[in-house]
């Protein structure tokens, strides 16, 4: 049951504006509308009202009555696909906040860009915010003051705005009348900012395809599971790599790329979101494209065409890697964000970078904004090289370009971000469960973490190093590393336990993703093991790592994930055990099994436990 509150404000009290907005709120998913009047206790009321929906755990939609709005607003309101709070804005450069990443914030004098419509949805977790300053009569700076990072509404398309006489408000209903609300939300459902081959090669018809999802009654969920076919489809096609195959390999790409991205259009377009929608958006995304990379190596293979299965490798661990710093660098600046008082820019070249991209993302559409967006290597930008490429040429040329430009990618967003990291003076990964994001084991929980080892970035990156050596080392100076990778492991877990509280230690979980899949390709060198096999090892554990960071990411409830036995320390002694035991065909089907076993029963049960009863 969401609970509303409609309370009185300046403006005309018409009967009809009234119940306008109560069947607005109804239709935001309201099961009850409280009405507050001018002379009612308006701070009793707000604080009864919190507790309430604290009590059911439930958001609490508030309201003035002087709003006009298209009812899809207040809908988008109350339907935040992670569940986060909200607030309704329009844009006035006088309004005193400002957005940043998509949150709203407290802006400086004359640096300010939106105005708040009277309207919000306050989460659960942030109702006892709202009964701390139910008092103040300016509410949402005085929520903001206590520690409210809302999402910002804008109304963009659709139009909503506080009127204050009965003229205002016949001029607001005429100039809601001139927009046709469906087709606004439809264009709404459409990322405002997005890659550039996706707004312009995508973007321009996906909403016919969205809309006729709708109408036939599709899910999200099941466009999805369409767009996981069209990929599968399109990797088989690449297996096959005769010419037509990989045309044919190369529009499936595309046309499930399209899907793709209709999957999330619709579920924003019909507001149907789910606890685990997101998580499985996010977990297809990275299924579907490592399943392609597969496709193009056994392609590549079959012709007889070498390195294509390396290239595969190195592909899929250089993208997990790098998926993994975009996470957390995200989590720091939504910190940032979260914590304006303590995120200071110190100066130097890091402020300098965050004004730079300030200043190119207002820029929006030029040169400048379009190449900021294209280096970085977006997934629209890597399916439509694989799809160019493999039509015309083959599969190792196609792994070898989306490696090479993703090692281009990720020395690029990795320089710059570590430095704007430097000048924003929070951290972030000691605010989460730490060892849960790091994929500590056992051992690194409760053995190894006692040594209370400092500078975990540094014993990450040094892992990460000694294995890279032992790659490239001939034999049999590689065994020789690979045993010594065992001491090497149990040392790096002895820093689980450290603070992860300096500006770079966002890095520690890609650090120790890339030391464990390279430790992983190590091992499977020495053993001899199939590059197959190698590949589908790393798989799982892309899976699995990407199931703990999209988990916090999308809001999806994380009860039974996290909680491996072997972590991360204990993968690689076992491998490496095994492996110089001289069973290391058998080590890498064991950790495949377990590895994929367990995070295929732990979504199941998690998935099932989210279901409405």
């Amino acid at each position: 049951m969401t609970l509303a509150l409609l309370h009185a404000s300046v403006g005309p009290a018409g009967t009809g504006l009234t119940d306008d907005l109560t069947a607005a709120l109804r239709s935001a998913g309201a099961a009850e509308v409280d009405r507050v009047e001018a002379d009612d206790d308006l701070p009793a009321r707000l604080r009864d009202a919190a507790r309430r929906a604290r009590a059911a755990n439930q958001p609490l939609l508030i309201c003035a009555d002087n709003l006009v709005t298209h009812h899809s607003l207040l809908w988008m309101l109350a339907t935040d696909p992670a569940g986060r709070s909200t607030v309704l804005l329009a844009p006035d450069p006088d309004g005193g906040l400002r957005e940043d990443r998509g949150r709203a914030v407290p802006a400086e004098p004359g640096a300010g860009t939106v105005r708040f419509l009277g309207a919000m949805c306050l989460a659960p977790a942030d109702l006892p915010l709202l009964e701390k300053v139910a008092d103040r009569a300016d509410l949402l700076p005085a929520l903001l003051e206590a520690g409210l990072v809302p999402v910002a509404i804008r109304v963009r398309l659709l139009h909503a705005e506080q009127v204050g006489t009965d003229a205002d408000l016949a001029a607001a209903r005429r100039r809601l009348a001139e927009v046709d609300e469906d087709k606004a939300r439809l264009r709404l459902a459409v990322k405002e900012q997005d890659d550039f081959f996706t707004t312009y090669a995508v973007s321009t018809w996906s909403p016919l395809v969205t809309r006729a999802s709708a109408r036939l009654g599709l899910s999200p969920t099941g466009v999805t599971a369409l767009s996981v076919l069209f990929a599968v489809a399109a990797a088989l096609a690449f297996w096959q790599a005769s010419r037509p195959a990989m045309i044919v390999g190369g529009v499936l790409l595309y046309l499930g790329f399209v899907l793709d991205c209709v999957d999330g259009q619709l579920a924003r377009y019909t507001r149907r979101f789910d606890a685990f929608g997101g998580w499985l958006d996010t977990m297809a995304d990275r299924a579907k494209e490592y399943a392609v990379y597969a496709g193009l190596a056994a392609g590549a293979d079959r012709i007889g065409l070498p390195y294509a299965w390396p290239l595969a490798v190195t592909a899929i661990a250089l993208q997990t890697a790098r998926h993994m710093t975009d996470t957390w660098y995200g989590a720091l600046h939504d910190e940032a964000t979260a914590r304006p008082r303590a995120h200071q820019a110190t100066g130097g070249v890091g402020a300098r970078l965050s004004a730079a991209s300030n200043a190119a993302q207002s820029q929006r559409g030029s040169l400048i904004y379009w190449a900021k967006r294209i280096v970085v290597f977006p997934i629209g930008e890597r399916w439509a090289l694989i799809a160019v490429l493999a039509a015309a040429t083959n599969g190792r040329i196609v792994l070898g370009a989306v490696v090479g430009f993703g090692v281009l990618a990720f020395l690029y967003t990795l320089s710059l971000r570590s430095l704007r990291a430097l000048s924003m003076r929070v951290s972030v990964l000691d605010t989460v469960d730490t060892g849960r994001h790091r994929d500590d084991g056992w051992l690194a929980r409760t053995v190894l973490g006692r040594g209370r080892l400092d500078h975990p970035l540094v014993v990450g990156g040094v892992l990460t190093a000694y294995a890279i050596v032992g790659v490239f080392a001939g034999e049999p100076l590689r065994t020789g590393l690979l045993a010594g990778g065992i001491p090497a492991a149990l040392a790096a877990g002895m820093a689980a336990r450290a603070r992860h509280d300096r500006p770079l230690d966002w890095l520690v979980p890609a650090a120790l993703r890339a030391a464990e899949y390279v430790f992983v390709v190590l091992a499977g060198l020495v053993g001899g093991v199939p590059w197959p096999l190698v590949f589908l090892l790393l798989f799982v554990l892309a899976l699995r790592h990407y199931d703990l960071t999209a988990r916090m990411e999308k809001g999806a409830p994380g009860t039974l994930a996290g909680a491996a036995v072997l972590g991360w320390e204990g993968r690689m002694v076992l491998l490496a055990a095994a492996t110089l035991a001289g069973f290391g065909i058998g080590g890498f089907v064991v950790l495949v099994a377990g590895v994929g076993g367990a995070f295929s029963i732990t979504a199941v049960r998690d998935w099932r436990a989210s279901r409405p009863s």
